[in-house]
Formats: structure tokens, C-alpha cells, sequence
């Protein structure tokens, strides 16, 4: 021994509490989202991951606290001794059902978030009934960019304008945006540190976006791609998904995944290459990884097309 002393942390001690009549047992500092999955609890969560600081915007995640006037979002709050907790009550349904009904009738969610369609059913959502946001509501090649027409002509609100195809790595589509703030606490400093967008305008003119809504090209962006990372809807989506998509030959049950070591720098963050029909056609980087905890540099995103390069 070198006579150097490795100072231990203190162990964290368990909390008790009960959920849906289940006394369950959780480290202190664990969230009551936390604690609902440690027994198996499916609660659905948008705005909620967790490599990202909780920003409590989606409110699709509210349990019932015993004592509480109001519904807490279980993503944020965390465990104390003693609470009593419903995550299924009939209290609780309701407010998820109008939260997914409110989101899925401005926004089409259709795309790339396959598991609201399940909670919608779980929860017996009817979005038709606050209007729809099907592109023949509103004639989104009549808005020019920088445009917003925050009401469509059925009168469900959106936010009406065409994807932005500005660079060759991503495609920002905010017609899908639901402001869950993952990509600006991805940009910012829970990852980036790059601070190139932020939500602006307020109300139905709120949206996400560059500074002074320059194009993607002038902005402060370093084209890490963290955001596309980490959008649940895909406003924000890999340039060769969105073409394949509308070529009609996105499959991603064709797709296999493979992990491998990110070959630019001796960091060694872990990248999934997604693979379609022998060609890589997305790069992604598991949550859970201890290096990247599922960010990943512009040259581990974006730089595997010299792979089926043969120049």
C-alpha cells in the first residue's frame, strides 16, 4: 500500500413508501418515477430521459400523492418516507387522458412515437374531439419559414410550417414539436454546452429555435446531433431517415443494430450503427453507456458515410 487513503460515500439509505397498496423500498434520491419502475410499473413519460435534467413540461408522468392538492409529476419528485402514491387512479387517467388527447390534436404523433398510440388506447384518448392535426388541416406549403399559424382550419392547435432542410446531417420538422425542451437541455448543459437553440415566442407562438431564427448553417450549432438523440417525435430526425421516409423505404423492421467502438478518437464511446439493407443508414449510442450516457460528437453521429464509401 502507497499509504493514500480512497475516501468511501456514504451509503444511501432506503426509503419506504407505498404505491397502488405496495410498500416498496428505494434509495434516497430516487424519484417516484424511479420507484414505479423498480416494481414494474409502466408510467408513461414525453418530456422525461434519463441522461437529461427533468424539466416537468409534459405532464404525462402525474401520480397521486396522498395530502397533495395536486396531481406531481413523478419523474421529478422524489421519494420521502412514508408517502402513500397512486399511480392508477381514476384521478390520474383522467389528466393523462387530456394530456395525450390535447398533445395528439395538435400534433401528429403518429411518426415516431408508436407508444402513445398505446397509451392513447390505454387511457381512451379521442383526440378527434379537439380537432386533428392531419397535414390536409393545414397548408403547411403555404408557410413560409419563420412562419407560424399557431391555429389550424378545424381550429386544433399547431404550429403550420415545412420541415427545414438547411444542412446535410438533419432535418428539423417542428410540425411535430411538442416543446418536451429535450433538445435544449441536450444542447445545453446537461450534454453540448452549446446553447444554439431555445424555446421562443410564448403561448401558441412558442417553438423551438435558432437565435434571432437564423438558419441552422449561421446558428452556434456544432452539428452534434444530440438533439436528434433525445426527440421522442421526430421534429428532429437524421437527413437519410427523413428521405428514406419520404421515398417510402424507411423499414425498421428490416434494420439490425450493432455496437461498436467509435473509431475518430481514443475517447471510446460506443456507437449503434442501425443498418439497413447492408448500409448504415443511422448512428445512435446506447443511454446506459458510462463514456456517452447516449450523446455523442458531430464525427460519432454523422461520420460513418466513408464506411460504404469507395473513394
Amino acid at each position: 500500500m502507497n499509504g493514500h487513503r480512497v475516501a468511501l460515500a456514504a451509503p444511501r439509505r432506503l426509503l419506504t413508501l407505498t404505491i397502488d397498496g405496495r410498500e416498496v423500498k428505494v434509495p434516497e434520491g430516487s424519484t417516484l418515477l424511479q420507484a414505479c419502475r423498480q416494481v414494474g410499473i409502466d408510467t408513461p413519460t414525453l418530456c422525461y430521459l434519463e441522461n437529461l435534467t427533468p424539466v416537468n413540461v409534459c405532464r404525462v408522468c402525474v401520480v397521486e400523492l396522498e395530502g397533495s392538492r395536486t396531481l406531481v409529476p413523478a419523474c421529478s419528485r422524489k421519494a420521502e418516507n412514508g408517502m402513500v402514491v397512486s399511480s392508477d387512479s381514476e384521478r390520474v387517467r383522467a389528466s393523462r387522458k387530456l394530456v395525450l388527447e390535447f398533445l395528439a390534436s395538435s400534433v401528429d404523433l403518429s411518426l415516431c412515437a408508436p407508444e402513445v398510440s398505446a397509451w392513447m388506447s390505454r387511457y381512451g384518448a379521442d383526440p378527434a374531439r379537439f380537432g386533428s392535426p392531419e397535414p390536409g388541416n393545414v397548408d403547411r406549403d403555404r408557410t413560409r419559414p419563420g412562419e407560424h399559424s399557431p391555429v389550424s382550419q378545424d381550429g386544433a392547435a399547431t404550429v403550420a410550417q415545412p420541415p427545414k432542410l438547411d444542412n446535410d446531417t438533419y432535418v428539423r420538422d417542428y410540425s411535430r414539436c411538442i416543446l418536451c425542451y429535450k433538445c435544449v437541455e441536450a444542447c445545453g448543459s446537461d450534454a453540448q454546452n452549446t446553447f444554439a437553440i431555445a424555446v421562443a415566442g410564448r403561448g401558441f407562438e412558442a417553438r423551438i429555435s435558432t437565435e434571432f431564427d437564423v438558419g441552422l448553417p449561421d446558428s452556434a450549432c456544432v452539428y452534434c446531433g444530440n438533439c436528434i438523440g433525445v426527440c421522442p417525435t421526430g421534429a428532429l430526425m437524421f437527413k437519410s431517415e427523413f428521405e428514406m421516409r419520404q421515398a417510402g423505404t424507411w423499414a425498421p423492421e428490416r434494420q439490425s443494430v450493432t455496437t461498436t467502438i467509435c473509431p475518430y478518437c481514443g475517447v471510446g464511446c460506443n456507437l449503434e450503427l442501425h443498418v439497413q439493407d447492408n448500409s448504415i443508414v443511422k448512428v445512435t449510442s446506447p443511454l446506459d453507456h458510462d463514456v456517452t450516457l447516449g450523446h455523442l460528437c458531430v464525427k460519432g453521429r454523422f461520420g460513418y458515410r466513408f464506411v460504404q464509401s469507395r473513394e
